[in-house]
């Protein structure tokens, strides 16, 4: 069966490799939840699956477990009341273990087959994910639905694009023949076998459960590796749910389905340390705070792993042909998902004798009110604006929305708090937009939240200065600039290069920094502190596998 599926998915992985190739607009999955590509039911039936799973035990069955943990709550104020079984780390990494005895030997197109398949799967319950990636996240629904569904399912067929790729540049026989003069050449038979590492281990976020997730676990799964998937405590029910559909896929396909495993625990506890340090576990895929990253790896030694830590994201404005334009872009980047995505920009660079436009010089306070101009318009009507901002995950981000303001700086635009139309204890909170100037030490940290400050400098190259300073220091997974001089363009894009950050140029349209597309946009770049591999590329899936040979005379 699991050559069935390599076949039935082959051409459209043929095409995501030329995708790749290319880095042109391409995705395997729609991301619109028009009928057309879904289905006239698709939505009140993925409504109607999420809410069929609350208040009871989630229907997954898994080896050893021992009870069960819960406790997800919506940001949209109510409990989810899901139960899901809860396996101790060790039984889990020995159920993982055996597995792999006979998924190691089923070999590159069965490990990636299934993979497809199950992705494939994952695409029809794109709604029932987005709900529950909705309501664990804070999420707006139209997010959950593409960054949840279609572009998480983008980025994990990119891993298994990646890997395939890789795989199959190792030919599984060959003869070697060395020429020997006048007597008869030396003929041996070489055979090349791909063998996974080993057990890995996926450790999710609170805000992207698949979209961070699914790289990790399709990359380590399409390289023959078992995998025990660790959801983050209040984003449980994303991975469940993908790791249900994965079971089911292995199952069908005559392997033991333990393959994949669900590792949900209570928070606080200490089981991702256990499986981080478990000496069966080989790869392990994190994204979270940088404290957590940093532990890994410096503690799990005997494993490879791939982090995504926090970062200080940033905007260079230099120069505008169009500041409205500039203005709009930015207040949207910083008011989706209430700034919290890791590329969401923080500190916006602005000279503090002004920057130049078709219009005359424009000062510092105007380009700063004209950014907090635009962040309000943006929040002005709050029906629109919840589907924008979504709602707050925990309450820890509103604690930092305090703690800015208690910051002492001059307020550009106040964080407020928005009524949902929809759920009345929805946490929403418009964002905090505040002015400092360059050398404050607020502006050298991570403020994780819809928190940004506008940023006075000495000039455009103290601005560029400061963002590659402050990428090599504390890292940063985006770099956005504006410039209407191909010049002060260059110097920015060397400076990002030097820093190994993503630039981003002029966005003034319906492109927005905090947005990056699979099989086109590498998401990090391994070259700064924020993270130590890129989604995806080469590096991030071809040490997942190694190559063992056997030869012989013939």
């Amino acid at each position: 069966m699991s050559e069935q599926f390599f076949e039935r998915h082959q051409a459209l992985l043929e095409q995501a490799m030329a995708a790749a190739a290319l880095r042109g607009y391409w995705s395997p999955f729609a991301e619109s939840p028009s009928p057309r590509h879904y289905g006239e039911t698709a939505n009140d039936d993925g409504r109607a699956a999420f809410e069929a799973l609350r208040g009871k035990p989630f229907p997954l069955d898994l080896p050893g477990a021992e009870g069960s943990v819960g406790g997800e709550a919506s940001p949209y104020g109510f409990e989810l009341g899901i139960t899901y079984p809860r396996v101790p780390a060790a039984k889990l990494v020995a159920a993982s273990s055996k597995a792999l005895e006979k998924w190691r030997r089923a070999g590159p197109r069965a490990w990636v087959g299934v993979s497809m398949e199950i992705l494939s799967r994952l695409n029809k319950l794109s709604f029932e994910i987005a709900y529950a990636v909705q309501h664990t996240t804070g999420q707006g629904f139209m997010m959950a639905f593409q960054a949840g569904g279609p572009h998480a399912q983008d980025r994990g067929f990119e891993a298994v694009t990646y890997a395939w790729q890789e795989m199959s540049r190792i030919p599984g026989i060959s003869v070697w023949e060395k020429p020997q003069g006048k007597n008869d050449p030396i003929r041996m038979e070489k055979h090349f076998t791909v063998v996974p590492r080993g057990v890995a281990l996926v450790i999710g976020c609170s805000t992207f459960p698949t979209w961070n997730g699914y790289p990790g676990l399709f990359a380590s799964l399409a390289t023959g590796n078992t995998v025990i998937v660790k959801p983050h405590p209040g984003a449980i029910l994303p991975l469940a749910i993908t790791v249900k559909v994965a079971r089911e896929v292995l199952a069908e396909a005559g392997f033991d389905p333990n393959v994949v495993l669900l590792a949900a625990h209570a928070s606080g506890d200490d089981t991702a340390q256990q499986l981080a340090l478990d000496p069966a576990v080989k790869i392990v895929d994190f994204t979270g705070s940088s404290a957590n990253g940093n532990w890994l790896e410096d503690n799990a030694r005997q494993a490879l792993v791939y982090t995504e830590k926090a970062g200080v994201n940033q905007v260079i404005i230099d120069s505008a042909s169009d500041l409205k334009g500039v203005a709009r872009n930015l207040a949207f980047s910083l008011a989706l998902y209430s700034g919290q995505m890791c590329t969401a920009p923080q500190n916006i660079y602005v000279p503090r004798d002004g920057i130049q436009t078709p219009e005359g010089r424009v000062s510092f306070d105007e380009v700063a009110g004209a950014l907090a101009a635009a962040l309000e318009k943006t929040t002005a009507d709050a029906a629109r604006a919840v589907e924008l901002t979504g709602a707050i995950q925990n309450e820890g981000v509103v604690e930092r929305i305090e703690k800015a303001r208690a910051l002492g700086l001059p307020v550009l635009a106040d964080s407020k708090p928005l009524v949902h139309p929809q759920f009345e204890n929805a946490r929403v909170r418009t964002p905090l937009l505040l002015s400092a100037q360059a050398g404050n030490p607020a502006i050298g940290q991570e403020w994780f939240g819809p928190i940004a400050f506008v940023v006075a400098t000495d000039s455009t190259e103290h601005s560029i200065q400061l963002a590659r300073d402050s990428v090599i220091r504390h890292g940063a997974l985006s770099l956005s600039a504006y410039t209407t001089d191909d010049a002060v363009a260059e110097r920015i894009q060397d400076a990002a290069e030097v820093s190994g950050v993503s630039l981003s140029l002029n966005l003034t349209g319906a492109v927005f920094v905090n947005q990056t597309a699979a099989f086109s946009d590498f998401h990090g770049t391994g070259a700064n502190p924020a993270a130590n591999a890129a989604l995806s590329d080469s590096a991030f899936v071809a040490n997942r596998f190694r190559v063992v040979q056997t030869r012989k005379h013939v």
